[in-house]
């Protein structure tokens, strides 16, 4: 299987032709005894053609079409001669369901597969009979929890499931294998069409499993509050496929399938995820004329959680990192936070001892700025003031040749402003990196007033080769990352003020779709931090001859901080944190109720999400009509990679798309009513409300 003109194989109109014309051969040509299905391209098979999914429009389509592909699955299986599949590289949705069809499954054990159907990430589910085989093959609760997560199993894991019957060292001898299975087996039969055939593990009548599905949802919903029905549609569809026999089974998983391609999560999930995300990583936020660099040497200043993380993943890279500190305890400690990720994934057995040693040897931990010589790129990542920042730009620039770039990893000091300490701020960027950089895929790109588009080039170069994913912003303060999250946890923070029981904000905010509810979230930021930014804020906007205005949720960070309650490295703020090392959970400090007396009469809970979620997009769109963003998929992209804006929205631009611009206007203006003018709609949404338009949403390239 090799798609013409593709990087990899997906089932689209040309491919589902060519392998319909193949299962036609198998049943009616005597001369063929077999068939191996092996790929051309570096994976086997990456899916479906989300181009084709993304145009049908009714429920009717999507089953009839479901229908259609598993029909000529079933020939495949039931032609009577024995069929092969010969996996390499990656085999996932479609291409995996594929080779479930297959009566014989091969995979080279090179390290590099990755077998999974992990269509629920957004918001489908395998529609190629994926919830019907596999938990045939490794049995319901192995299945349900692989096809709820999207998880990829490695070969090793592939094979002791009983998902692949067997692995192989190399090419020709998974062809070999091949060969000799169809040779032994020529009248093979599938699992599930021997007439004595049982699940592993049970069906859906047995006491086990009937155990498993009754807590199943309750622990689906708990993880995802109801905001994902592809999840509830899996469950269904493996628990009303065990009660009947094949042939039905999969016809349930086609109208569960139906109703998950045409729901507005999936589509708001495809929008963004699939269409802007991957526009994004193929340069669309690029400037299209510098030409394409690689860093070789990179240089660190501050080797704190911030600068560790950006030394490991760019060692990761293949880059020779300096790692710079004021002492050399600190840069070596620095250097430990990789020596401690690596240790663990030796252990685990994703890195070999070599591998991690090669890794570490990169890594140059020092306090002399003559080390950096001849790096092409050096990221500050010091305590956000100014006049360190200033400080160690001059030393840092002092070492570096002209084309050189500067960058800036702050979170909220404008680059502008910061490029003043640089003696050719046309090479000065931000690069704001989130914690922990080894785990956060987003890196908010800033540019300044003064900022090269050759330096944005490198700087998004740099990003791409890291393998992170990059946005590109205008300078502002707060940038758009940490402007809008904070919107979120400010949001909560009043609420609380207004009397809100606290436990009701924090279950809201889970309810909305965020990782992590607004107080504990604040926790972890530190309380103390900020203040420290409102404190900044406030005398650069004096200095402007701007009034300041604070946010009301503000005095309830002061209040706490007054009192020593600063966030979870101390062990206290809105929340009782356990000592490092003890393995109790985190309460809400009682003291909460006293300090701020829950309210006679409490805010519907609808109206509590409303909040959070409104003051996030409204602030979205105010950074989309200022300019500070660059485009709506930066927007979306950024919001759900960089504090984790509900991913079924979307994104917090796309998350006014699908209230309409029209509800959205009018739901603001009660909310400024009731809670005050940050709510007041940005003006760009109403002029879209009152033009009947949208906003740009993710979609297929024009042709």
């Amino acid at each position: 299987m090799d798609l013409a003109g593709k990087p990899m194989n997906v089932i689209d109109a040309e491919m589902a032709t060519a392998l319909a014309g193949l299962v036609e051969a198998l049943e009616s040509d005597a001369s063929i005894t077999g068939l191996i299905l092996a790929s051309g391209k570096k994976d086997f098979f990456a899916g479906a053609d989300v181009d084709h999914l993304w145009s049908i429009d009714t429920a009717e389509q999507a089953f009839e079409e479901s229908m259609h592909f598993k029909s000529w699955l079933r020939r495949l299986e039931q032609a009577g001669k024995p069929v092969v599949a010969a996996i390499h590289g990656r085999c996932l949705g479609g291409g995996l369901e594929i080779a479930l069809a297959c009566h014989h499954r091969i995979v080279l054990d090179d390290g590099k597969a990755r077998l999974g159907l992990p269509e629920v990430k957004l918001g489908l589910l395998p529609g190629g009979g994926g919830t019907q085989r596999m938990p045939r093959l490794v049995g319901m609760q192995q299945a349900l929890q692989w096809m709820g997560e999207g998880t990829e199993v490695r070969a090793a894991q592939a094979l002791s499931s009983g998902l692949v019957h067997a692995l192989a060292k190399t090419p020709e001898q998974m062809l070999a294998q091949a060969r000799a299975w169809i040779a032994a087996n020529p009248k093979p039969q599938q699992p599930w069409d021997a007439p004595k055939f049982r699940y592993p593990g049970g069906d859906s009548r047995s006491p086990a499993v009937a155990q498993l599905l009754a807590i199943a949802p309750s622990m689906a919903s708990a993880k995802s509050w109801g905001n994902y029905p592809a999840l509830t549609h899996i469950m269904s569809s493996v628990f009303e496929g065990g009660l009947v026999d094949f042939d039905n089974a999969l016809a349930i998983e086609s109208r569960y399938f139906a109703a998950c391609v045409v729901s507005p999560e999936s589509r708001n999930l495809i929008g963004t995820l699939w269409y802007q995300l991957n526009a994004i990583k193929k340069g669309a936020s690029r400037p299209a004329g510098p030409a394409p660099s690689k860093v070789k040497k990179l240089g660190i200043l501050g080797a704190g959680m911030m600068g560790a993380g950006i030394a490991y993943v760019s060692a990761k890279a293949g880059i020779e990192v300096v790692l710079l500190d004021t002492t050399q305890a600190n840069a070596d400690k620095g250097k430990a936070h990789s020596q401690g990720l690596l240790d663990k994934a030796v252990k685990k057995g994703g890195r070999t001892p070599e591998q991690r040693d090669a890794m570490l040897a990169r890594i140059t931990p020092t306090t002399d700025y003559a080390a950096l010589k001849d790096c092409q790129l050096v990221i500050e990542a010091v305590f956000e003031d100014r006049a360190i920042k200033a400080e160690v730009t001059k030393l840092a620039e002092a070492q570096l040749s002209p084309k050189a770039v500067f960058a800036s990893n702050t979170s909220t000091l404008p680059i502008t402003g910061l490029a003043k300490a640089s003696e050719r701020p046309a090479n000065f960027i931000g690069l704001h990196f989130f914690s922990p950089v080894d785990k956060m895929p987003l890196v908010e790109i800033i540019v300044g007033e003064q900022t090269s588009d050759e330096t944005l080039a490198k700087g998004f170069d740099f990003v791409r080769q890291i393998g992170q994913t990059p946005i590109v912003v205008n300078d502002s303060r707060g940038f758009y990352t940490s402007r809008v999250f904070a919107t979120y946890v400010m949001e909560g923070l009043a609420m609380l003020k207004e009397g809100v029981h606290p436990r009701s904000i924090e279950v809201a905010g889970l309810q909305a779709g965020m990782p992590m509810p607004p107080l504990a979230l604040q926790d972890e930021v530190s309380l103390s931090l900020g203040v420290h930014v409102a404190d900044q804020t406030r005398k650069d906007m004096a200095a402007e001859g701007q009034p300041y205005e604070a946010h009301p949720g503000e005095s309830v960070l002061r209040q706490l901080c007054e009192i020593g309650r600063v966030g979870k490295k101390a062990g206290q703020g809105f929340y009782d944190w356990p000592a490092e090392g003890d393995k109790g959970d985190k309460r809400l400090w009682p003291g909460l109720k006293t300090m701020f007396p829950p309210a006679a009469e409490q805010p519907a809970q609808h109206e509590m999400i409303e909040r959070l979620l409104y003051a996030q997009a409204n602030e979205a769109a105010r950074c989309l009509e200022e300019g500070v963003l660059r485009s709506v998929a930066d927007g979306n992209v950024g919001s759900i990679l960089g504090w984790g804006f509900a991913p079924f929205f979307g994104g917090a631009l796309q998350f006014i798309n699908t209230v309409g611009p029209a509800h959205f206007v009018a739901r603001s203006r009660e909310l400024a009513a009731a809670h005050g003018k940050r709510f007041k709609p940005a003006k760009l949404v109403v002029e879209l409300a009152k033009k009947g338009e949208r906003l740009e949403e993710g979609g297929p390239a024009p042709a």
